[in-house]
């Protein structure tokens, strides 16, 4: 199944559980693919003692998971991006056409 997941928060507990999700598909043989949106390509700032995001964002990058981040929104925010490709909302639109489901976080 092709697999279409939406970030756009950054609430540690909500995008570790996100990514969570998206490694245990990963793990069964599914396609991922996700999609940073507003304050979801801050991700790589998340600090929790709790909640390690870095982890499962490590975990998802070794397990070949797909991840596009909206340039507009990281423009915005004046930010240098490293952990994915610059995106548009074509690019957005395509993953929703593409997966057989969307989940959004």
């Amino acid at each position: 199944m092709k697999i279409g997941i939406i970030l756009s928060n950054t609430d540690p507990e909500l995008v570790w559980n996100a990514l969570r999700f998206a490694n245990t598909a990963l793990l069964e043989d599914h396609e991922v693919k996700v999609f940073l949106l507003g304050q979801g390509v801050e991700i790589e700032s998340i600090q929790s003692e709790k909640f390690n995001v870095q982890d499962q964002l490590d975990k998802f990058n070794q397990l070949s998971g797909h991840m596009l981040a909206c340039g507009t929104c990281i423009k915005s925010r004046n930010m240098q991006f490293e952990t994915c490709p610059i995106s548009t909302m074509k690019d957005m639109l395509k993953l929703v056409v593409e997966s057989d489901r969307v989940l959004t976080f």
